[in-house]
């Protein structure tokens, strides 16, 4: 101890600092679930410009730890429903997060991510199991005509208590997608779509039997990359049915930067 203060009296405490490689929480790796809450808390999402003036939709994505036997301390298992099949529907059968458009009687669009949650899933107190954990950033999409604009805001969730849900018709079942899986590259695939005469090769996932695209795909590839700097070339960009890297695309990302 004596030799250590007679070095810090020799060269000045500032030097000595410059001499030390100061180890910030951001660079230790992360060690737990809570940490990894953590980072989503701190995370600056972005906001599309003029929402205000468009129609406005949520989702609520319930997160927890992982509970597969041999996940990591790190783990997260993210909450998913797949929509019943209906006819006239064009999203029936499709996986996606528990969410849905703006009432006008909704103070926001979280007040809207909660009631639909509570909806579809069949929590009738989502306040009381849930704890708000923070937002990533909006979507723009299209509503179910296709003919306008629609900007989505994801909220994130995490389950503090063992629930019973009980979804209702909109919902053929309730799934718990473990991030880990969606992490593998090799899990990742691709499929087909068309939009307007216009065929696309989008990224997707299948979970069980169960394809992961789209809208969903979108918001996980976000939290993928907050949580464990996971990037995939594949990507999509912030602007759904709108091919990654057009003028528009580029212009969004720009000014919501």
């Amino acid at each position: 101890m004596r030799k250590l203060l007679s070095v810090i009296n020799a060269i000045g405490t500032g030097r000595l600092l410059d001499k030390l490689r100061i180890v910030s929480d951001e660079n230790l790796p992360v060690t737990s679930f809570a940490a990894q809450l953590d980072k989503i808390r701190q995370h600056a999402p972005k906001k599309m410009l003029g929402r205000r003036f468009v129609s406005r939709a949520a989702i609520a994505m319930i997160v927890r730890p992982g509970s597969a036997p041999d996940a990591a301390a790190n783990s997260i298992d993210i909450l998913m429903m797949r929509r019943a099949d209906r006819i006239g529907d064009p999203w029936s059968g499709h996986m996606a997060f528990p969410g849905g458009k703006m009432d006008s009687k909704d103070e926001s669009s979280f007040e809207t991510s909660l009631r639909e949650l509570a909806e579809e899933t069949g929590i009738p107190e989502p306040q009381r199991v849930l704890s708000s954990v923070g937002r990533l950033s909006d979507v723009l999409t299209r509503n179910h005509s296709g003919q306008r604009p629609m900007v989505v805001t994801p909220f994130v969730f995490e389950l503090t208590e063992a629930v019973t849900f009980d979804p209702n018709h909109e919902v053929a079942e309730l799934v718990w997608v473990p991030l880990d899986y969606l992490r593998q590259e090799s899990h990742r695939n691709k499929m087909d779509w068309e939009l307007k005469g216009v065929k696309f090769k989008l990224p997707c996932y299948l979970y069980e039997g169960r394809r992961i695209w789209g809208l969903s795909l979108s918001m996980l590839d976000e939290l993928l990359l907050l949580l464990y700097q996971q990037r995939f070339e594949d990507t999509h960009s912030r602007l759904q049915f709108s091919p990654r890297n057009n003028w528009l695309t580029r212009t969004w990302d720009r000014w919501t930067k």
